[in-house]
């Protein structure tokens, strides 16, 4: 586990890197084409050419956050916070999209002001290959960070390089509406002004309610529970691996659990070999560290368990809301039987578990039974 630790450090370190680094770019990039915007939205009287420098602004203080967030997201775990603090990043993150949100209501109020009061812009060569030059530069600028974003899991700079794709097309709009007023003497600066605040609202909202789902916690990806039960059950003598729950505390912190299936002739040293081997196979793969793995043993030479097992499943399946059957096991000699059912949110779960009890009772009267619900939460 040493060994998961010091992998762990590395990652973190590394991303961290990647983080400031391109956060550093957009800033400095994004700097240069406030001034350059600005200095042709003052000059040529153009309110959406304006907005386009308040909005290249907020990119560079969400970038600044980022930057922030990904410092104090990395700092090593303590006594008051043993998981670290990673998830500082989504409160980054949701100020980043608090500053897009406001200042796309700011640039929709001033764009209706011009709507209501129009004033003549006044393009010139030089506005039009300043635009021209800023939106190959937004372009450029988005891709790189979106894709550093995803690169090392970071919703902050993965929401800042979205941005800057939509600045890009934003910034198209503005130059549209200017050629349009050089060649037909048509003025729709400020109706475009209010276009590119309405997509700036969208995009902070969309950033505010995906990082809300993040602090809440959202249900994990299938595709993710399902690579972590194949590498699970690739170990020998698992049989099958169950009710896999992640915690995430920040990006690429993942802590999580599992139970997995194991044949009941199984000593406990062999149980603690294959759990401890399991758990360094699911790190190096996923970087995914599991801190508890429950088991559930498995009758292997039982014909009688064998036989209730099939019929129990079949009764317990026969219900729509039954979604799975799983960890069942049946002591012939004692008269018990216990499994795990996954239960779906549109039942009410005591009620659910009562009718299960009341059938498998009726299948077999004689026997004890323990049936434990499980909640859907990425199977």
């Amino acid at each position: 586990m040493s060994e998961q630790r010091e992998d762990v450090a590395t990652l973190a370190a590394n991303r961290e890197k990647t983080i400031v680094r391109t956060s550093v770019i957009g800033i400095v990039t994004n700097i240069l084409l406030v001034g350059f915007k600005a200095f042709v939205g003052f000059l040529s009287n153009s309110i959406a050419v304006i907005l386009d420098a308040v909005n290249n602004l907020s990119d560079a203080l969400s970038s600044v956050v980022t930057i922030i967030g990904a410092k104090l997201g990395a700092k090593l775990p303590d006594k008051k916070h043993p998981l670290g603090y990673g998830r500082i990043e989504y409160l980054s993150s949701m100020i980043v999209a608090a500053l897009v949100l406001y200042a796309g209501i700011t640039s929709l109020v001033e764009s209706v002001k011009k709507i209501i009061r129009p004033e003549a812009a006044d393009y010139g060569a030089v506005t039009l290959v300043i635009i021209s030059v800023a939106i190959v530069v937004k372009l450029l600028l988005g891709t790189y960070v979106k894709r550093q974003g995803k690169k090392v899991s970071s919703g902050a700079l993965e929401a800042s390089g979205s941005d800057a794709l939509f600045d890009a097309i934003l910034s198209a709009s503005v130059l549209a509406s200017a050629v349009i007023y050089l060649i037909w003497n048509i003025s729709l600066e400020a109706y475009v002004g209010a276009l590119i605040a309405l997509f700036i609202i969208k995009a902070g909202i969309e950033m505010m309610v995906e990082t809300l789902n993040d602090i809440i916690g959202k249900r994990e990806d299938a595709e993710t529970s399902k690579e972590l039960k194949k590498i699970i059950c690739e170990e020998e003598n698992v049989l099958g691996a169950y009710d896999v729950t992640l915690f995430n505390y920040g990006p690429n912190k993942n802590y999580g659990s599992v139970h997995i299936e194991l044949p009941d002739t199984l000593t406990v040293d062999d149980v603690d070999r294959i759990t401890r081997r399991v758990q360094v196979d699911v790190f190096q793969k996923t970087g995914v560290i599991l801190t508890g793995i429950g088991v559930y043993s498995f009758n292997t030479s039982d014909d009688e368990a064998a036989k209730m097992r099939n019929e129990i499943q079949k009764t317990v399946m026969a219900h729509d809301w039954a979604l799975q059957m799983h960890g069942f096991y049946a002591d012939t000699e004692k008269k018990t039987v216990r499994f795990d059912v996954v239960l779906s949110f549109d039942v009410d779960r005591r009620e659910a578990i009562g009718t299960l009890y009341g059938e498998t009772s009726s299948l077999y009267p004689d026997y004890e039974f323990m049936i434990v619900p499980d909640v859907d939460v990425a199977d």
